[in-house]
């Protein structure tokens, strides 16, 4: 199925992020080593998406590299992502949607050495 064939109402967000780690900004603060309002500047910025979930702004763990760090893959491929018009939501679903052509999904690529397939398929669908 590709992205395009998505629904992403929230409740769709809800279930493709179930089963992962979601951290509140507070928790992402601490993780970065940075102010929380810093958090809010990187998802104004569009380096980071947040999902609503029970009136609580959340981060998906993934989004971050392992470190103190954002994903500079990650945060490129949202930047992408904003400028074609895409928003949060639909970002969400993207990142999270398994793709048998990678394989798997490409938030778990862009850990890895599909990075850059994650990134160039993502400029291809924003343009």
């Amino acid at each position: 199925m590709s992205f395009s064939e998505h629904d992403t109402n929230a409740h769709d967000i809800d279930a493709l992020l179930s089963g992962e780690t979601l951290l509140t900004f507070p928790e992402v603060a601490d993780r970065l080593g940075v102010p929380v309002t810093k958090v809010h500047d990187y998802v104004n910025a569009g380096k980071l998406v947040a999902h609503k979930q029970g009136g609580t702004k959340l981060i998906p763990e993934l989004m971050l590299d392992e470190g103190t760090e954002l994903s500079k893959f990650v945060a490129g491929a949202i930047t992408v992502l904003l400028d074609g018009g895409f928003n949060h939501q639909e970002i969400l679903s993207y990142l999270f949607t398994e793709d048998d052509s990678l394989p798997g999904r490409p938030i778990d690529a862009l850990h890895g050495h599909g990075a850059r397939e994650v990134i160039r398929r993502a400029q291809a669908m924003a343009f």
